[in-house]
């Protein structure tokens, strides 16, 4: 027998411990060292939330890349990001590598404040060489709709882009001269496939939507570095009320055509007035973080021509009772407002009135009873109480003389209950205790109550 040649035998041990040093290294410069999550499970096979995460982080390198500032703006991922559910998500063991941006979902979305995209091609090319598919949706620019003639250009409102299952929704957020953010709706046209993403569980496009213009923090998620919402609860919030009605400029035309609107200068003064006593109000209320929306002849304005009724000479607005505080009548002195009157008592028919010059600011608290609300009226000479009816509704976002504010989603059937079917014609003679098609009669206040519930200033 052959006597082994050490040399030859030491050689081959060395080769081959050296191959399989450089494996080693290879692997674990690519797969363990490399920033973020490990790729691989601890099967050694690729799991769906692996491919997940490398979906998010190809997208946000090539984001980086073209310097696109995305925001992280998924809801089940900013859910994950709160004390209580990160406490929680601790306890799990299940996929800890990918603890926030794998969600069970096959979506993540994030968002694009759209005067930053210069509708950058080579951006969308190299998602294409990347192997992302895009699917774009594009709409009209709502900022241009109340000018008679449209240039007919669409603006990017929704991208999504899709690699190995997995979606990236991206959506365009627009400024609005409320200095706040809009997206539109996700609308598909008829030759879009159906199937390119699971679109009923986007967070995104079922209806428009308006926001604050957030502050953002960079943050590291999963081994990724993103942006996100400074305040994530408060986010969160606006997202689930986000919903925005455009004002109906078209009808609102139609209406001017027929009613042209009072140019005067005491018309000209007065919607300036009004716009001032609106913002001063917003603030207010904002401050006293107490929600309101556009009532009665404000609303109707808004609804029927997209401004105020110049005529009407006040402002009107409407709150829930629930959000009534006491400091509200002091909040408003501090801005400048003079109480005029305050009717009724918190448990019925509460009324307060402002005034600013000569322009008044009417607040109508609301009072829920099965399926309807109501608000209160008061005469101040007899003491008789009357009572404003309206159908159940839900608040929608809107712009009114440039102030994001709110108004009922079911305007229609606010507006005609409280002005009827004849809602779009004007009316300048409109008496409060029987004009209002919604109004009935509701007793009358004990005259030994009356120093304390009728007061006039």
């Amino acid at each position: 027998m052959p006597r082994v040649n050490r040399t030859v035998v030491l050689s081959l041990l060395i080769v081959s411990s050296c191959v399989f040093l450089l494996f080693q290294l290879y692997y674990y410069r690519n797969y363990v060292t490399r920033s973020g999550p490990h790729i691989l499970s601890q099967t050694g096979h690729l799991t769906a939330s692996d491919i997940q995460w490398q979906t998010v982080k190809k997208f946000l390198a090539l984001a980086q890349r073209f310097r696109l500032p995305l925001f992280l703006a998924d809801t089940a991922a900013l859910t994950l990001l709160s004390q209580d559910a990160l406490r929680q998500r601790d306890r799990q063991t299940r996929e800890p590598h990918c603890s926030f941006l794998c969600t069970d979902r096959p979506i993540t979305s994030f968002a694009l404040q759209a005067n930053l995209w210069k509708h950058n091609a080579n951006f969308l090319l190299a998602a294409e060489q990347k192997g992302f598919e895009l699917l774009q949706v594009r709409g009209e620019d709502p900022r241009l709709a109340s000018l008679d003639t449209l240039s007919g250009e669409e603006i990017p409102l929704h991208f999504l882009f899709r690699l190995h299952g997995y979606i990236i929704h991206v959506v365009f957020l627009y400024e609005r001269s409320g200095n706040y953010l809009w997206h539109g709706a996700l609308r598909l046209k008829a030759h879009v496939d159906r199937s390119f993403a699971p679109f009923k569980l986007l967070d995104y496009g079922r209806h428009t939507g308006a926001y604050d213009r957030p502050k953002l923090v960079l943050t590291v998620l999963d081994g990724l570095d993103i942006q996100v919402p400074h305040n994530i609860t408060r986010f969160l919030s606006e997202q689930r009320h986000a919903h925005f009605l455009e004002c109906r400029y078209r009808e609102a035309r139609t209406f001017l055509q027929l009613y042209p609107e009072d140019s005067s200068p005491a018309a000209v003064d007065f919607r300036r007035n009004a716009k001032s006593l609106l913002h001063i109000a917003a603030r207010t209320l904002a401050g006293l973080d107490i929600p309101f929306w556009l009532s009665s002849g404000t609303c109707l304005g808004w609804f029927r021509q997209c401004s105020v009724i110049s005529y009407s000479r006040d402002v009107d607005i409407g709150i829930f009772i629930v959000d009534f505080k006491s400091d509200i009548v002091t909040a408003f002195k501090k801005a400048g407002l003079s109480l005029k009157h305050k009717f009724g008592k918190v448990d019925d028919s509460l009324e307060l009135s402002f005034v600013s010059g000569d322009v008044k600011l009417d607040i109508f608290f609301f009072y829920e009873e099965r399926d309807i609300v109501w608000n209160g009226g008061t005469q101040a000479k007899s003491g008789r109480k009357f009572k404003y009816i309206f159908p159940r509704f839900s608040l929608c976002w809107t712009e009114l003389l440039e102030l994001k504010v709110r108004v009922p989603c079911e305007t229609l059937d606010y507006v005609t209950a409280n002005y009827g079917t004849t809602w779009s014609i004007p009316v300048r003679s409109w008496d409060w205790k029987s004009s209002p098609s919604n109004v009935q009669e509701n007793g009358v206040w004990p005259p030994a109550e009356w120093e304390e519930l009728i007061q006039v200033y």
